[in-house]
Parts: structure tokens; C-alpha cells; sequence
């Protein structure tokens, strides 16, 4: 019997419903073919930046559709408040805090995930899946010290468990500002090679500072190396000018190869990361969205991002498919407004608020750093309803891997927890019982266990970050404005050594 087989057998089991669910009972799963999967990661997106999360400045119908089809958690997070630590976390199953290098990663970087590694990919391919990445990547291509933008971007995705990649290297505040496809910078002309670096070239190379009166979007503070396409951005590059995007254009490139790519394997089982870059600045959303929103160019680019979730769902239902796949969506960060350019998010937030009830949002360890929307839907499999288990990305290897029949090796996922059944709404069925969340860097630390939350380290962010060590009760006080370490100690004593110890014994799952 093969490995998907015995996995639907199982998935009987899964597919009762807790009493907060509402709606029809579930339809039998097809068994002429494992489910296809779908993870939507959205960039930025904060847990008040839907309209199905409380947003009422805008609409995201297409969002809000997933929840309404599926399951909406009020208890889902990210592991990271910033994005290559979540979406190391997330391929791998390893906070990204126990892997020196992945903070952050600057132009240049190397493949941060090596070959070997475990990823959720690999164990779709071991599951004889067929997988893509489509969209932003920012985990390093190439071996060090840095990758060869001219030549063959190898080791990447494809050595991890991924059959295709189209891909934003970095993000699009970071040089360079080109696609790569599997191993090679698309439309590259040999005769304009492509340099990347973290220095000028020539004194003379134009940057946003020399040129910034002819900006069509001005910078706050960075962001004001090269120019392309009228923006400041991370890093200095030359060349490759038949290879460069607008940004413009990014989403619906994003849209168009992943649609292609379903396409091509519709009559297979598949395993889809549409990896969103459209909150990341520096903002600027295709044409047809801008005005859309009464909130500047990041409510446009939710805007945007709500419609790339809509083209897919249409796709899925134009090929018969959503019924037999598994979407996921969620978030790799919580919410910034000013991110180092002159947008209008501050401006025109209005009443908007990007996190909702949360304090905090990008780099920061409050919740609003680290809870963001997380959505599953199986149409005629999992029943609509809201459910507060605590789920997270980092969960998505070992509960896919449990879904579809893998039993991963003991060195595989190490901080993934199997909450399949959570995640498709299981009577009964419970989420994580504790999770670390990283902020920043590797200094800020915090830990949940049930409705109590110790931070320690860098707390908060920029001139406001404070070293103090932070109590708090979620359930009463879930916007983390009382701490509450003097009345507590002891509980605050416990759950600093309960972290300490998550971290010292190099791995969660048992």
C-alpha cells in the first residue's frame, strides 16, 4: 500500500469536528489521489490586516473566503517576527535561533538550508509529490562566500526538496532585482553580466541619495544604495538590465507561474509554497491597485495580495481540484508601517489596525510580532469554524508530513510539532501546548505555555527595546500592557528555565 494511501485510511480518523465548528458535516475525502497542498505565506500581514480578522478600513474578500471554507485560528503564529527566520523555520522545522546565520539575510547570502537538510519539500517528494516555490525566497542561493548571479545559483531550492522554483532571491527592497528560475537569473544577457556587492563600483554609480530628487518613491532611512525602477534599495548592483523586474509587476508574475505550474500538474499530487512578497516594502503595487485602498500603498498591496489568493482559488475550482486540496494560509511576520520609506502607511492608516488587538508587530516579540492570521480550508473535509488551538508555521512539516504519511526521522523537524489534527479541526484535537517565539536577531526571546508569556532579552523595538523581563497573562490581558513578574515570580522563575531548557536541549519535539 502506498504511502498516500495509508495516510487517506488515517485521515478518517481525523476528521471529526470540536463544538465551536459550525456548519455541514464534511464530505469523504476522494481517494483516487492524495490531497494537493497549498501554503500561502503572506509578507508583513498582521493578524488586523484582513477584513475576517477585524479589518474594517478595507475589504479582503478572497481571504475572508478561506475562512469562511475553512478554519480560522485566533491562536496561529509565525516563529520569527522577521522573515528568513520564519521561513527557515518553516521549510525545516528548527527555530531558526539554533542555526547561526539566519537572521536576516543581506544580498550576497549563501543557501542558508543546505543539501541533506530535511524540509517539508523533501518529504512531499519522499511522498512522491511534485513541489514548486513561487515567490519570495530570501534564504541564501549558491555556495559561499556568495552566490554567482552569472552562473549556476546552486545549491537553492532545488537541492532541498523542491522540483521548480521562480523566485524573488531576496526581497524587493534588496538587490538584485531580477527572477531566478531553478538555477539561473531569467532573461540574463551574457554580454551585461549582473555584480552585486555591498560597495559602490564607481564613485560615480548613481544611488538614492545622489539622485533622490528623481525618486518615485522616497526613502526614510537605508533603502538608499542603487536605484532601479525609480527606488532606493539594500545593496549595490550593475548590469543585468534585461533581467530586471518592476515592481510592479512582481504580484502578477507571482500569479502567473504558479498558475502554469498547477496547471502542468493538475493530474498529479502537489505541493505549492506561493511565497507573497506584496506588504514587504518598499510597496508599490500594480497600477490597477493603487487607490484601491483608503490606507496608501499598503492597503493597496493587501489589496493585492487578497487577489492572488482569489486567482488561485479560481484556478483550484476552474480545474476541479479544491475539494481535493489543502490550503494554507498564514503570515511570516507581524506588521510595519514605516519600513525605511516615505509610503503614506502612517499617514493614512486612519482607524486601521494592522495588529489587531496586539501589541508590538515586526521585530518585536509581542504578540503582535508573532500572531498573525492562519487559515486552513479542505472543502467537503474540514468543517468551517473558528477554532483557538495554538498552531504555527513551524508546525507545518511534521503535521503535512503526518497528513500525507511520512513518519519523518528522528533528526528531521526537530521543533515541529504533528497538529494535523488541530489544523483540520479534529473533535477534541489540540494545538502546541508551549512555543518559543524569536524576535529580532537571536537576543529576544519569548515563551508561551497556556495563557502565560515570559519575554526576556531585547525586548521591543529600536530606541523603545528595553532588557527588562516581561510576565503576562494572555487570556487577561491578551494586548500585553500589564506585567505582571512581581506578582508572579514564581511562575516567572519556571517558565525562564522551561525556555532555557527548550534552548540548551537543541530540539522541542520529542
Amino acid at each position: 500500500m502506498t504511502i498516500w494511501k495509508r495516510s487517506l485510511f488515517s485521515l478518517f480518523g481525523l476528521l471529526g469536528m470540536t463544538s465551536t465548528l459550525v456548519g455541514e458535516p464534511p464530505k469523504q475525502p476522494d481517494q483516487s489521489r492524495p490531497p494537493n497542498v497549498i501554503v500561502i505565506m503572506a509578507d508583513d500581514l498582521g493578524y488586523g490586516d484582513v477584513s475576517c480578522y477585524g479589518a474594517t478600513e478595507l475589504e479582503t474578500p478572497n481571504i475572508d473566503r478561506l475562512a469562511k471554507e475553512g478554519i480560522r485560528f485566533t491562536d496561529g503564529y509565525c516563529s520569527a517576527s522577521t522573515c528568513t527566520p520564519t521561513r527557515f523555520s518553516f521549510l525545516t522545522g528548527k527555530y531558526a535561533f539554533r542555526q547561526p546565520g539566519t537572521g536576516i539575510a543581506p544580498p550576497n547570502a549563501a543557501a542558508l538550508i543546505q543539501p541533506g537538510t530535511p524540509t517539508v519539500a523533501s518529504m512531499f517528494q519522499q511522498a512522491g509529490y511534485k513541489t514548486a516555490v513561487i515567490g519570495k525566497w530570501h534564504l541564501g542561493l549558491g555556495k559561499p562566500p556568495k552566490p554567482d548571479w552569472n552562473g549556476q545559483l546552486k545549491p537553492g531550492p532545488n537541492e532541498i526538496g523542491f522540483d521548480y522554483c521562480y523566485l524573488l532571491p531576496t526581497t524587493n527592497d534588496r538587490v538584485p532585482s531580477v527572477y531566478v528560475e531553478n538555477h539561473r537569473v531569467v532573461n540574463l544577457d551574457p554580454k551585461d553580466p549582473l555584480w552585486v556587492g555591498n560597495k559602490k563600483p564607481s564613485p560615480d554609480h548613481p544611488t538614492g541619495v545622489t539622485i533622490r530628487d528623481q525618486l518615485k518613491m522616497d526613502w526614510s532611512r537605508g533603502h538608499n544604495h542603487t536605484v532601479h525602477n525609480g527606488i532606493g534599495r539594500i545593496g549595490y548592483f550593475t548590469g543585468g538590465h534585461a533581467a530586471r523586474w518592476r515592481d510592479e509587476d512582481l504580484a502578477d508574475e507571482w500569479v502567473k507561474q504558479s498558475v502554469r505550474w498547477i496547471e502542468e500538474h493538475k493530474d498529479e499530487p502537489f505541493f505549492l509554497f506561493f511565497a507573497s512578497h506584496d506588504l514587504h516594502v518598499p510597496r508599490m503595487p500594480h497600477e490597477r491597485f493603487q487607490g484601491k485602498t483608503s490606507l496608501g500603498y499598503r492597503g493597496d498591496a493587501i489589496a493585492q495580495l487578497d487577489w492572488c489568493v482569489g486567482e488561485l482559488l479560481a484556478t483550484l475550482d476552474r480545474l476541479g481540484l479544491a475539494e481535493n486540496t489543502l490550503v494554507v494560509f498564514c503570515s511570516d511576520n507581524g506588521p510595519v508601517l514605516d519600513d525605511g520609506y516615505k509610503d503614506g502607511a502612517v499617514e493614512k492608516l486612519g482607524a486601521h489596525q494592522p495588529a489587531g488587538p496586539y501589541r508590538g508587530g515586526k521585530y518585536t516579540i509581542f504578540e503582535g510580532g508573532t500572531r498573525t492570521p492562519f487559515i486552513t480550508r479542505w472543502p467537503g473535509t474540514i468543517k468551517p469554524g473558528t477554532s483557538d488551538e495554538v498552531v504555527c508555521t513551524i508546525d507545518l512539516p511534521s503535521s503535512l508530513a503526518s497528513l500525507v504519511g511520512v513518519e519523518p526521522s528522528s533528526d528531521a523537524f526537530p521543533d515541529s510539532f504533528d497538529v494535523i489534527g488541530a489544523m483540520l479541526g479534529k473533535e477534541g484535537a489540540e494545538g502546541r501546548d508551549h512555543l518559543i517565539q524569536q524576535g529580532n536577531g537571536r537576543t529576544g526571546m519569548a515563551l508561551r505555555e497556556g495563557d502565560w508569556k515570559l519575554l526576556r532579552g531585547r525586548v521591543g523595538k529600536g530606541k523603545k527595546a528595553t532588557t527588562e523581563t516581561f510576565l503576562f497573562n494572555l487570556e487577561r490581558d491578551p494586548s500585553e500592557q500589564h506585567n505582571v513578574i512581581d506578582e508572579h515570580p514564581e511562575i516567572a522563575k519556571r517558565l525562564d528555565a522551561r525556555l532555557q531548557e527548550l534552548i540548551d536541549r537543541g530540539r522541542s519535539r520529542t
